[in-house]
């Protein structure tokens, strides 16, 4: 009997700060999972990110654990703890080029809020991108974006309604001491009230905030992934 090649895999890397998860990074994963007929995503919160000076990014830990807790139910979804682990910047070419190296017969797909897509021009290596990834920009509905000087073939955009929730505006709720129920999964709810995460003024210490040297060094330049070893990660 004759046997067919083996079908392609497919494959979303859906990186972020998660800081913290939210319905609204749910609701994109499960939709492109769909939309483009993907076999997994994978979920790959940040290590520390310099260009982000504005505030402070809660420890990789905690983001690390809340993404765990947000995904466990679904069995197509996935957590990696790579990015957050690996020591120096991390470029997102380079994460690509690897995850190419490491899953030869996996068509990837590269998830991340529209607004990034213009930004990604300047990446390292910009032009090298499109061959590894296929980008997909999701965005709330009715949202303007210019994707000129965008690859035509290279880049999709999909509508979210769910879109509309920020980290940020979940983060600012807390420190007002109001509720962030159903804006974020219940679980992350909980663990958030557990740590004490995001409140003004919080005198509570938790577990992860000790220094670990393996932590404070991890940087990154632009939104970039790796990939989870198979035992790693939610519903797997």
């Amino acid at each position: 009997m004759a046997w067919g090649p083996r079908p392609r895999r497919r494959v979303g890397v859906m990186g972020g700060t998660f800081d913290p998860v939210h319905h609204g990074h749910l609701v994109a994963a499960s939709e492109v999972l769909e939309s483009f007929a993907l076999d997994e995503v994978i979920f790959v919160p940040t290590g520390e990110q310099p260009f982000k000076t504005d505030r402070d990014v809660t420890q990789a830990e905690h983001r690390y654990l809340m993404t765990v807790v947000a995904t466990a139910s679904n069995p197509r979804f996935t957590v990696s703890r790579l990015e957050i682990d690996r020591p120096g910047k991390t470029y997102t070419i380079d994460t690509l080029r690897e995850l190419k190296a490491q899953m030869p017969d996996t068509d990837l797909y590269f998830i991340t809020g529209a607004d990034v897509l213009p930004q990604i021009l300047t990446w390292k290596d910009a032009d090298e991108l499109w061959s590894l990834a296929h980008f997909i920009g999701v965005t709330r509905p009715g949202h303007e974006l210019d994707t000129s000087g965008l690859p035509e073939a290279g880049v999709s955009l999909l509508e979210v309604p769910a879109m509309a929730i920020s980290s940020t505006d979940c983060r600012r709720r807390v420190a007002a001491g109001k509720p962030v129920w159903y804006l974020v999964p219940d679980g992350v709810v909980q663990y958030i009230a557990k740590y004490g995460l995001y409140r003004r003024g919080s005198a509570k210490v938790d577990d992860f905030s000790r220094p670990r040297p393996r932590m404070t060094t991890r940087a990154r330049d632009e939104r970039s992934v790796k990939l989870p070893p198979r035992a790693v990660g939610a519903g797997k």
